[in-house]
């Protein structure tokens, strides 16, 4: 498995998830194209920290990038400053300045699973009536009509 982590980037996790969700599952090449070109702050670290995950992979699994995905870009809560800024009658509201942890994990090309259609996956999917299916709908439609017909009388 190969991986490599952000540590107490300062910068939302909400903030990061945005752009983290938008490359995983995608290639190397397709996610540092995508990095290059979204207009988001976060995309310089993370397109450094998938850099750095695959010059390990390089340096430690004699693996090429080119032949990997990332199998999982997880961004978690790292440390929150608490600050606060002071309002009128001498109150102070509290200031939040979070930061993310954010674990890259790339996988050989190999490994990636298949994706099905939807449409393929629809008419794969569709239950198949058996006879006992069959036969509990006739039990539970015949138990209603006889105590239908009991309270009727």
């Amino acid at each position: 498995m190969i991986s490599a982590s952000l540590k107490n980037y300062r910068q939302s996790p909400r903030k990061v998830r945005s752009v983290a969700n938008l490359v995983c599952g995608k290639t190397v090449a397709e996610a540092l194209n995508m990095l290059a070109f979204l207009p988001k702050k976060a995309t310089d670290p993370l397109a450094g920290l998938l850099r750095s995950a695959v010059a390990n992979a390089k340096n430690n699994f004699n693996i090429d990038g080119d032949n990997l995905f990332i199998k999982e870009l997880r961004v978690d809560s790292g440390i929150v400053l608490k600050r606060s800024m002071p309002v009128s009658r001498g109150s102070a509201h509290p200031i939040h300045k979070r930061s993310s942890n954010v674990l890259v994990t790339l996988a050989p090309l190999s490994e990636k699973p298949v994706k099905m259609r939807r449409w393929a996956r629809a008419t794969t999917a569709k239950p198949v009536a058996t006879k006992s299916n069959v036969e509990r709908s006739v039990v539970a439609a015949s138990a209603v009509k006889t105590a239908t017909t009991a309270t009727k009388k």
